[in-house]
């Protein structure tokens, strides 16, 4: 998915999460409609996204803001077993802190190893402006989600038996030196 492409707008500026925190909340309910179910479904490759919903709460977090998600999808991919079109039902939850640019509060990068620390909550994403796209956040999210190699839950894989002796001597064996049979 391009960054550059909004497939899925859903903007807010940072100034109207200020005032609420997360005793208390801005919630925002998304429902992705047919046009940009389409859009998100040709960016993530699949063969179609039949519902998509999310339930944000929106709060701000020192001189940004935070989003705690909870999403929705029912997606159709092609099984790469069977070629087959097969439904699959995904949902998840999230939570992003977001900054303005120059924030006291974003990472600071280094030449320094990274060591990466799975119990703790990620660094905050660093906005360009002060408007953040929701709806970009929720696709991400489902595309965390989205086997990359799906495959329908009942499929098998059988390989083909062979029919002839594999081996590239194997054509030479009946070929009998001028042309006599």
């Amino acid at each position: 998915m391009s960054a550059d492409i909004y497939v899925w707008p859903e903007p807010i500026r940072i100034g109207e999460v200020g005032r609420f925190t997360p005793e208390a909340p801005l919630r925002r309910r998304l429902a992705a409609d047919e046009a940009a179910r389409t859009r998100i479904a040709k960016a993530l490759d699949l063969l179609s996204l039949d519902g998509l919903e999310a339930e944000l709460a929106l709060s701000a977090w020192f001189d940004g803001l935070q989003i705690d998600g909870v999403w929705r999808a029912a997606i159709t991919q092609t099984c790469g077993v069977t070629l087959e079109a097969f439904s699959t039902d995904l949902n998840g939850s999230f939570r992003v802190r977001l900054v303005p640019p120059g924030s006291a509060h974003a990472v600071i990068e280094t030449d320094e190893e990274i060591v990466i620390d799975l119990e703790v909550d990620d660094p905050p994403d660093v906005l360009e402006g002060d408007l953040v796209d929701l709806g970009g956040y929720v696709i991400e999210h489902l595309a965390l989600e989205v086997d990359p190699f799906p495959r329908k839950p009942d499929a098998v894989f059988e390989p083909p038996l062979p029919t002839a002796e594999i081996s590239p001597f194997a054509a030479l064996r009946d070929w009998k030196p001028g042309g006599e049979s």
